[in-house]
């Protein structure tokens, strides 16, 4: 198995997710007038899996809402690879994950055999004396990922403490995580994407520095209008592209039935996303 599952024909990776639980959850119950349950999140997530995933070369799910009737019922072509989300979540008071582990009810082998190419692992990066414990867990991750014959896709989270440099953080998170050697690595785009790109350029190439493997960015934080820049700016440091979610159908969640709204703005914007990686996203393979 190898990041070919994952990528565009170019080398590059546009990737959708949807893997988000109670946070997208809340999201929902913005828009409605009463609690948002577990099928109407399962069904949410099944419809961006069938407008969107033809259009992605990867797309991510979780296994509690969703990834079953994925593989069952063959939601994606063939050309789309599949992830699943392998971390189970603990969350703040603010509704942030505030940690994880390893899923234990998911068996990489049985994980493969319905078709998946790859798993995921969230690991929450603080400056808080527990870099062992992570680096343990994440370690035996990308094991059991080699051993199933699956993609580990590792994704460093920086957390800094009030008054705590947020770029060294994310350069120590990708420096420690990285050595481990997933297939991929997943990160935030520097700050948030504020500012000038090319401090975002940057901040990225000093990623790309310490990773001796390839990466994408992710779009938590950064607004639908300024991710194709952020996109761009971190594929000129030296990301292979991205693994989004919000900056690609959040502005869909408003409608009881998202599917034209998906149809209308999320399938463009995610081929427009796609061009730009194909045009900047320096392709999985040249990473040495």
């Amino acid at each position: 198995m190898s990041l070919d599952a994952l990528a565009r024909k170019s080398g590059g990776l546009a990737m959708v997710a949807m893997d988000q639980r109670e946070s997208l959850r809340a999201m929902l119950a913005k828009h409605r007038t009463g609690p948002v349950g577990d099928n109407e999140l399962t069904a949410f997530k099944l419809a961006v899996a069938r407008e969107l995933g033809p259009h992605a070369s990867g797309f991510l799910i979780d296994r509690e809402y969703g990834f079953h009737t994925v593989t069952e019922q063959h939601l994606l072509p063939p050309d789309t690879g599949l992830i699943l989300a392998a971390d189970a979540l603990s969350y703040q008071d603010d509704g942030r994950v505030s940690d994880t582990v390893v899923d234990s009810a998911i068996d990489p082998a049985d994980v493969r055999r319905r078709g998946a190419d790859a798993l995921k692992l969230l690991v929450v990066w603080r400056s808080d004396g527990n870099a062992d414990r992570r680096l343990a867990m994440a370690a035996e991750f990308v094991r059991t990922c080699a051993e199933a014959g699956l993609v580990s896709v590792l994704e460093g989270v920086a957390r800094p403490a009030p008054g705590e440099d947020q770029d060294r953080l994310q350069v120590e998170a990708a420096r420690e995580l990285g050595a481990l050697r997933p297939e991929l690595y997943k990160a935030q785009v520097p700050r948030a994407g504020q500012g000038e790109p090319a401090e975002i350029t940057r901040v990225c190439a000093r990623l790309t520095e310490v990773l001796p493997v390839p990466w994408v960015v992710l779009s938590q934080g950064v607004s639908i209008p300024e991710f194709p820049r952020a996109v761009e700016a971190a594929c000129r440091g030296g990301a292979s592209g991205f693994l989004a979610g919000r900056a690609i159908w959040s502005d869909t969640v408003s409608a009881p039935d998202p599917v034209p709204l998906l149809r209308e703005r999320s399938v463009d914007r995610l081929r427009s996303l796609a061009e730009l990686v194909d045009r900047y996203a320096r392709p999985w393979r040249d990473v040495r």
